[in-house]
């Protein structure tokens, strides 16, 4: 490759990492003067590579948006952090299409020098997962631009929703914001037409699109924050209340935030601030038997104030455990 090759190739890469660049820095950067820097920036808009100059002071050049993507150049580590980004999120379910993560991944994995290959492949191997793979429906990417979108510009939406049930509609929805959560992505905000919070998951949105108009979006609003609280009130079928000595930390690191809500009373005057309150847990499940144990794993006094069936599964554990003591 020719030594002029060399240095557009090295423009185009100083232009992708961001911003404007000089005339003065890419001279000194790419070891030419101004003329030759101008004469490599021609070469680059030839190539239909979209660069524009920058008027006044502060000008220079900058990589404009263009109607396709123009050659991308990649440090070693950026190309690392690329590849290990599109696996792991495929691993784990955070991308819109298994397809277009794979080709992406096998595209930039294709044209690495092989030094860098071999290396990639090291950390491969030496990778392991802690959680089985997830095997996640995916949001159709042209759903998931147009939600975003959506947030961002605070515009209401129509999107063609399926619930649990197999059941279709068209709903209406002012969307706050996107949150990725265990192996899927969920879109939360408030359906003006009934006034209540909603949560969606995207991979059951046939179709979403803008509808004219703008919404306030709440002070201090945490998507996240209302995604695992959604999750942890929804309507199942039995409902759990407890009183549970300990930290908020304490009783977190079993039951989070997308399980049980936790309600702190105040403390009384006169309280001993060492002592550990009592924690007012609620939550809603479909099944009991698995919570006999996280109480137990706890190892904090807890008071079961309903329903009466939790109270049996967790006496018929404690004997269970107490008759295998006495065997051992």
């Amino acid at each position: 490759m020719s030594r002029p090759t060399v240095r557009v190739l090295a423009l185009l890469a100083l232009l992708q990492s961001g911003g404007i660049r000089t005339v003065a820095e890419l001279a000194d950067r790419l070891g030419v003067d101004g003329r030759t820097v101008r004469r490599y920036v021609d070469h680059l808009i030839d190539l239909d590579v979209p660069v524009e100059a920058v008027r006044g002071r502060y000008g220079g050049y900058r990589l404009a948006a263009g109607y396709r993507l123009p050659p991308l150049m990649l440090s070693d580590d950026e190309a690392l952090a690329a590849l290990l980004g599109l696996l792991v999120g495929l691993r784990t379910g955070l991308t819109t299409a298994d397809t277009a993560s794979g080709t992406a991944a096998a595209k930039i994995r294709r044209v690495l020098p092989e030094r860098l290959a071999r290396r990639l492949d090291a950390v491969l191997e030496s990778l392991a997962f802690t959680a089985p793979p997830g095997g996640f429906a995916h949001p159709d990417a042209e759903v998931l631009l147009t939600v975003a979108d959506a947030v961002r510009h605070r515009r209401p939406l129509s999107i063609r929703y399926t619930d649990r049930n197999g059941r279709r509609g068209e709903r209406l929805l002012h969307a706050y914001g996107i949150v990725a959560h265990s192996g899927r992505w969920y879109v939360t905000g408030a359906d003006p037409a009934i006034g209540e919070d909603r949560t969606f998951r995207l991979d059951r949105v046939a179709g979403a699109r803008v509808l004219p108009g703008s919404f306030e979006t709440p002070d201090g609003l945490d998507p996240a924050r209302r995604v695992l609280s959604g999750f942890a009130t929804a309507e199942y079928r039995y409902e759990v209340t407890l009183r549970i000595r300990g930290t908020v930390e304490h009783v977190r690191a079993r039951l989070p935030a997308a399980v049980a809500v936790l309600e702190e009373p105040a403390r009384a005057a006169g309280a001993d601030p060492e002592a550990e309150p009592w924690l007012r847990v609620e939550l809603r499940v479909e099944a009991l038997d698995w919570l006999p144990p996280v109480l137990a794993s706890l190892d904090r006094p807890f008071v079961i104030e309903r329903p009466d069936e939790l109270r049996d599964l967790v006496i018929a554990f404690a004997d269970r455990l107490l008759s295998r003591a006495r065997q051992a």
